[in-house]
Order: structure tokens, then sequence, then C-alpha cells
């Protein structure tokens, strides 16, 4: 199997999901990193670059030199990872996709709902893949949970419940803390904050899981400390386009959650649970009986989880692993477009530019609605009413 050429956008030295992004799309052998223009500042993102492996050649100053490079070499890459400040999301995937590259965006993929709008079309236009990088629904049994929805072993699903709570956030002596500060300030975080930066994450569990999407909301936001412009803190209640009821909360003043992100999906004949601090095992009470936990790797465990699981039952498969498992689909999804041949269907649970255009629709729906009192609001993009 001829390795596919994969490049980096941003990521660089000290970032933290820089890290992740490497070792995802180097895990499998399915990936050479081949380019990069990794740091704002041009001297340091190359020779980083270059520490990493990366030829001299294509190791670039900044992501424009970088897609004049790429654009006209016959070994290019198949892949480019846009893992740069959230502004800046929108002008990179549009310009790659535009120049006939794949397209991997961290999250948000834009900062509004026209530009992602923007991007879906743009990813249709010119036949390119642009995924997003919702790495949670990657965890083989968080899409194990999908499975069990979609072939029908809860039956009709009644509610969902979401949390990405967390603590991290709550000292107000960090309020000039870098690396805390701009979460919160609308000049680098956009219209929301802690809802656009973790809400998001869970809302899109929800609709993975579910296999299904948000209608409408009502949301509640807070800022708890007083330098805070944008959020630290929000309650949404949301349906889905069957019927079924959620609820959502998301914090970073939770003291005592660590990652805090989990999710619990009630149907008629069962209910099943999950907690990314556990991620091998989802709790299941089916209607009268008895909780059971079902364990990654386990026998009898769908095709849609082992597709994505590489070592043996109790041994957990953490963060980078699930970063990787988006990887994995995209190679596959890559090499079926180059040969023409049908992409395995447990290889197309990649979360694509439509989800990364969804997730922007509700942030800025539960912003309309906070402002509103909690108002119920239509979350859905305008191109799909």
């Amino acid at each position: 199997m001829t390795k596919l050429n994969w490049g980096m956008i941003g990521g660089g030295e000290g970032s933290q999901i820089g890290p992740a992004h490497r070792l995802g799309a180097q895990a499998d052998g399915h990936f050479t990193f081949a380019a990069g223009a990794l740091d704002i500042d041009a001297d340091k993102g190359r020779a980083y670059a270059q520490s990493l492996g990366v030829a001299a050649d294509r190791a670039y100053g900044n992501w424009q030199e970088m897609l004049d490079g790429e654009k006209g070499r016959e070994d290019r890459i198949d892949l480019v990872t846009v893992a740069t400040p959230n502004s800046t999301h929108y002008e990179i995937t549009k310009a790659f996709l535009e120049a006939g590259f794949n397209v991997l965006c961290e999250k948000p993929m834009t900062m509004t709902v026209e530009e992602g709008e923007d991007i879906v079309r743009t990813a249709e236009a010119t036949g390119r893949i642009c995924a997003v990088n919702y790495c949670y629904s990657a965890y083989p049994m968080v899409r194990h949970m999908r499975h069990m929805v979609a072939s029908g072993e809860l039956g009709a699903i009644r509610c969902v419940v979401a949390n990405f709570s967390h603590g991290h956030h709550a000292d107000a002596g960090d309020a000039d803390n870098p690396r805390v500060r701009w979460r919160y300030d609308p000049a680098m975080a956009g219209v929301s904050g802690q809802m656009a930066d973790c809400g998001i994450h869970a809302l899109n569990l929800a609709t993975f899981i579910t296999g299904d999407e948000v209608t409408t909301l009502s949301a509640d936001f807070a800022s708890t400390i007083p330098s805070r412009v944008l959020e630290d803190d929000a309650m949404v209640n949301f349906r889905l386009s069957k019927g079924t009821i959620g609820r959502l909360w998301t914090s970073t003043i939770a003291i005592g959650r660590m990652h805090g992100l989990d999710i619990q999906v009630f149907g008629e004949k069962g209910g099943v649970r999950w907690h990314s601090e556990q991620p091998g095992q989802v709790w299941y009470t089916r209607l009268n009986g008895r909780t059971e936990i079902i364990e990654k790797g386990e026998g009898g465990i769908s095709e849609m989880a082992a597709h994505v699981s590489r070592v043996p039952i109790a041994h957990p498969e953490g963060f980078p692993l699930a970063v990787a498992n988006i990887y994995v689909d995209l190679a596959a999804a890559i090499r079926a477009r180059r040969d023409g041949t049908p992409l395995d269907p447990a290889a197309d649970h990649f979360p694509k530019a439509e989800a990364g255009l969804r997730s922007m629709a509700s942030v800025y729906a539960t912003v309309a609605s906070a402002k509103a009192d909690g108002a119920w609001v239509d979350a859905r993009p305008p191109m799909y009413r």
C-alpha cells in the first residue's frame, strides 16, 4: 500500500492539538508527513517542520507559500490539515479546496454560517473532501452506540442528554492568562465562548449517535466571571428532526469535573451511556432489565466499532487514536475517490463539511436564543431549511 502525502498548517511547537494530528495521521501507516507551514513565525515554522522530518523545500513559511509550492508538484499532498486560529479556518480551507486539495479542518470550521455554507458548496463544486475534526465521534464505542441506534436496538429515540463541562477556567485570577483570555474575547473567539469551544462537540455527538439533526433550540448563557464578555456556562434544550428531545450543559467553571464529556441516549427499548474518561465502555440498560457493560474489543462488537479498534479488550484507546480514526477513514475515502472504487461503508463516518456548517448554525442559534431570554429559534442553516 503506497502511503498518501499529508501536510499541516498550524499546530507548531507548543500547540495543544498539533501533536495529536501528527500522531494520528501517521499512526496506521496511511500518511507520510510531507509538507508543513507550522507557525506564524516563518523561520520558527520552517525549522520545526524540518526537525520533524519534513524536507527543507517543503517546510514553508506560511500557508500561501505552501499552497503555491504544493499545487505544482507531481507528488503534491493528498490531504492538508488546518490547525490554525479559528478566524483563519475559512480562508485557508476554501483556498486549498479550490486548488484541488482534500482538507481536514479543526473546529469550528468557520466563524459564520455564511462562510460554512460557502465551504459546503465549494467542496461540492470541486469534488474534494472537506472534513472537520469532531474526533470524539471516532471513538470505537461511540461508533458502536451509533450502530445500536441505527439497528433499532434501542427503539425510537426519546431523549439525548449531552455534557461537556470542566473546571479548568474557574479561577478568576486567570483573567489575563493569554491561553484562557482569548476564548472569551469576541475579537478572537467570535460570537460564542464555551458553546463554540466545547458545546458543539457534545452537540455533534448527539446528532452523530442518533443519526439526526437539530431543528430548534432554546439557550441560557452565563458569564460567571465578570471580566468575560462571552459565556463560560450554557444550558441548551433542543429538538431533533425525528422528534427526539435533547438537553445539553457545557461549562468551564465546573470545579471537580476534568474532561467532562459524556452522553446518554434513551430509547423506548433501552438506554446507553458513554463517558470520554472511560472511552472503552458503554453502559447499556434494556427496558425492565439490568445494566450491562459493553467492552471495546469483545466478541460481537459492531463492524462500525471494530473498523476503528486496534488493541485487545481492556486496553484503552485514547484521544490521539480517536484523531487517528478520522485519518483512517479519510485515507480510505481519498483512495476510493482516486481509484474510482466504492468506499467501505464502515469508513464513511468521518465528520464532513455539513457537520461543521450545522454546528456553526447551532452556535449562532444559541447566541440568538440566549439574547432573547431563551426563546426557541430555528437552528438549521438557511440552505437546509
